[in-house]
């Protein structure tokens, strides 16, 4: 009989899997282990079939991370395709999603968020992208309680530069602006402002400031742009809340500004630093001679193939080491087990792993039987915006949402411009945090979703990891 051959075969004595910490559709989320350097990733699997339609969307979220290097931002390591799957090496945060943490935050801990949030956004602002999707399912915490911004799939990279107005509707109704609601053509920048602005309201009083199960009447709410303001808000609160949540987009507070503004200052002595801490001239020696020698090679061979930023195993060798380095462990690899030049491919042949496979089906059919199963990745709707007669919202032909290069990184070779997709449909999905409507009906839970009209669909979700088992998928 012909042997069965593992579908996760491309990770062979490059990572050994554990446990499934999200799932859904298409995709799930996998907790592993860098086999040279004993670190913990997360790997995000996709399987290429039923991704379908949404494959553009998953090699834009591909070059905009590998051109966004943050410390708030979830690092990408390495990327193995395959002809079925597509894995995703990423930064491992085990604190899981800010949703997680909310539950009315006292000003100070939602400032240091908040900070951490701006300082991310106001990095991918001057490197030109708009998020379009933040929200808190999309923040996660590192094992140091450090928010790490995630999913951009949905980002836009316009190649007019950050002015260029789009027309594309995506990300969650409750965090989008009312410009982007009303169908109006947007500033991506001004866009994430207001969703920051009503994220910033969910750290501060537990629940989201426009709500309503019928999606028609929630736009128009978030158009009025009246809101709920809790007696616990301070002054400083309400005001920068005020200046965020300006229904009018020119009168709304820009990212510049949000970085001094007091109330986010608070008592530290600097505002808000939105530089890279990975912004460098050069590639780290220090690693670099680690990996000469561990594999026995020349430091500059090692240095000329890092250089290539491939975004293979032996990137993801360096980044972990660098990050080893910049929490103060030793830049150090376990013994030999692979030769980096041997496995640099991304689409590395599959090899059998028999052991790796009876261990997967084992693990699906217990999955089956069992109530306690992984928590699935987050969902999200399409065609949100189809059944009120509020919006008439069309997309320009000419909307150029498409990945350009970045100078932060030295790379590589130009990356090639996204197609448009010939349907980028509305990608609304539902909220978690509780809000007011829920609160009314015994403090319902967060993940308890929206309810939908019949006619919206389902996308296959692939926007992060550890959401609540209680979604609905």
């Amino acid at each position: 009989m012909p042997q069965k051959i593992s579908p996760y075969a491309a990770l062979d004595g490059l990572y050994e899997l554990h446990e499934t910490v999200g799932s859904g559709g298409f995709a799930k989320v996998k907790v592993a282990t860098h086999v040279l350097t004993g670190d913990k990733v997360a790997i995000k699997i996709m399987d290429k079939k039923q991704l379908g339609e949404d494959l553009p969307r998953i090699h834009l979220e591909i070059e905009a991370m590998k051109h966004l290097s943050h410390q708030h931002i979830c690092k990408l390591y390495q990327v193995i395709e395959t002809d079925a799957k597509i894995f995703m090496v990423l930064e491992y945060c085990p604190g899981g999603e800010l949703f997680d943490y909310i539950d009315r935050l006292e000003e100070e801990e939602a400032r240091i968020f908040f900070r951490e949030i701006v300082s991310a956004v106001a990095y991918i602002h001057e490197m030109g992208y708009a998020h379009r999707d933040l929200k808190p399912e999309n923040l996660l915490l590192d094992d140091e309680q450090k928010l790490k911004l995630i999913d951009f799939g949905l980002c836009a990279n316009p190649s007019g530069g950050m002015d260029q107005r789009l027309a594309t509707c995506c990300g969650s109704p409750a965090y989008a602006a009312p410009e982007l609601v009303s169908g109006r053509q947007y500033l991506g920048s001004e866009a994430d402002i207001w969703s920051m602005g009503v994220l910033l309201y969910a750290l501060l009083c537990g629940f989201l400031p426009f709500d309503d199960e019928n999606l028609s009447t929630l736009y128009r709410k978030i158009q009025s742009g009246k809101y709920e303001k809790p007696e616990w808000l301070s002054e400083g609160s309400r005001n920068l809340l005020a200046s965020m949540l300006q229904v009018e987009p020119k009168r709304r507070i820009t990212v510049r500004y949000l970085l001094s503004h007091p109330w986010l200052i608070g008592d530290h002595p600097h505002p808000i630093d939105p530089t890279s801490i990975y912004k460098k001239v050069g590639v780290d020696e220090d690693v670099i001679t680690e990996i000469a020698v561990h594999q026995g090679k020349s430091r500059v061979a090692v240095r000329q193939s890092v250089c290539e930023w491939s975004y293979d195993y032996l990137t993801a060798t360096y980044f972990l080491l660098v990050m080893r380095k910049l929490k103060g462990r030793p830049v150090r690899l376990l013994p030999k087990v692979t030769t980096l030049g041997d496995i640099k491919s991304n689409r590395i042949p599959a090899r059998s792993l028999m052991d790796q496979l009876n261990k997967e089906n084992m693990e699906e059919s217990i999955q089956g039987s069992i109530a306690t199963s992984p928590r699935p990745l987050h969902m999200s709707l399409e065609g949100g915006l189809n059944d009120t007669d509020l919006l008439a919202i069309g997309k320009l032909e000419d909307e150029a949402d498409c990945i350009t290069p970045s100078s932060e990184i030295t790379p590589l070779t130009s990356p090639k411009k996204r197609k448009p997709v010939e349907d980028d449909k509305e990608n609304f999905v539902l909220p978690k945090v509780p809000t007011p409507i829920q609160r009314a009906k015994k403090r319902v839970t967060p993940n308890v979703p929206f309810k939908l009209s019949p006619s919206r669909s389902m996308d296959s979700g692939l926007d992060g990891y550890n959401t609540p088992s209680k979604m609905n998928i």
